[in-house]
């Protein structure tokens, strides 16, 4: 796990969001989680450098998450 690799972070309502992690947490030699950083999904959501930015925190991996949202996942090309 690096900082700017590609995942997908699943948001709360279940929604897939591409993103670049910013940051890793790890216990011992294992990631426990990570911050991401993506483009907001709502087009009103502007500044003046573009569509503006979301940013999660201490997002665990969908194997450590029993519920259907709020966790990343490994990132694979369409």
């Amino acid at each position: 796990m690096d900082i700017g690799q590609p995942v997908v972070f699943v948001d709360a309502v279940g929604k897939r969001h591409n993103a670049l992690v910013t940051a890793v947490f790890t216990r011992g030699e294992e990631p426990c989680g990570v911050n991401v950083a993506f483009v907001s999904g709502d087009p009103n959501a502007q500044d003046q450098y573009g569509r503006q930015l979301v940013r999660e925190t201490s997002i665990v991996h969908k194997d450590h998450q029993p519920a259907h949202g709020m966790y990343w996942q490994d990132w694979q090309a369409p």
